[in-house]
């Protein structure tokens, strides 16, 4: 019988990976992957938009390169990477030049065309830092069924594109790391007070980078626990089939 593996660190769990690439509206290829359950369908599918590529952010911060890693073996998740323009990682680079949060309104288009292309599930958009930039300010433009913000810094939204989310049907839900570097729980109500719907979650002794398997397992479970909460607890060993 084979021993059970512990899910931590850079453990990859069984899935369908295929590397992908997106074509932009403004003529660029960008490079990402698609992690699918191994032997079934998703019951819904993460698009993931990484930290700032000019301070070392892209589509392998460890966050989400461990949500790909497991929540398609965990829980039946689909989960979509990619590097935005002029990012590089070892799956490659993506063309073009850092926009600043600007023309990247043209890569999360592309990344949502592919989601419909492929006929992928109840797409959310994960944004970490910078990327939940992305998400707050052209979300709105896409269907999707919610997005999640980790560890908004919220230094190009403005408050007429937070405010936009009020009414919304759509599920906006904020990690707030209690020591933040940059938007604590205490501002963070401040700033997205224009939303009452959002669903603003402060993590005591959380960091802005999520370091550590603690962290990494509390925003997983969170994320889990708004895209496909029947698949919680997350399991911590992983004993194969």
């Amino acid at each position: 019988m084979t021993a059970p593996i512990e899910i931590r660190g850079g453990v990859e769990l069984p899935a369908r990976r295929e590397d992908i690439e997106l074509r932009t509206n403004d003529g660029l290829r960008l490079v990402g992957e698609l992690a699918l359950p191994i032997d079934r369908e998703p019951v819904a599918t993460l698009v993931t938009l990484h930290p700032l590529p000019t301070a070392g952010g892209f589509m392998d911060s460890h966050i989400l390169r461990k949500a790909a890693a497991r929540l398609p073996a965990l829980a039946d998740i689909a989960v979509l990477r990619f590097n935005t323009r002029g990012t590089h990682s070892p799956r490659g680079a993506s063309d073009g030049s850092f926009g600043d949060g600007v023309t990247e309104r043209y890569d999360v288009e592309a990344a949502m065309a592919f989601v419909a292309e492929r006929g992928l599930p109840h797409p959310w958009l994960v944004g970490w830092s910078f990327g939940t930039e992305l998400a707050i300010m052209y979300g709105r433009e896409f269907p999707i069924d919610g997005a999640i913000l980790l560890s908004p810094p919220l230094h190009r939204a403005t408050q007429e594109q937070i405010g936009a989310w009020s009414g919304d049907e759509r599920r906006l839900v904020a990690l707030i790391p209690e020591l933040d570097d940059y938007l604590r729980p205490d501002a963070a109500a401040e700033r997205f007070a224009p939303v009452p719907t959002i669903e603003l979650v402060p993590v005591q002794g959380g960091k802005h980078l999520w370091v550590g398997e603690s962290q990494t397992r509390r925003v997983l479970t969170e994320i889990v626990g708004r895209v496909n909460p029947g698949a919680l607890p997350l399991p911590t060993e992983w004993l194969g089939g």
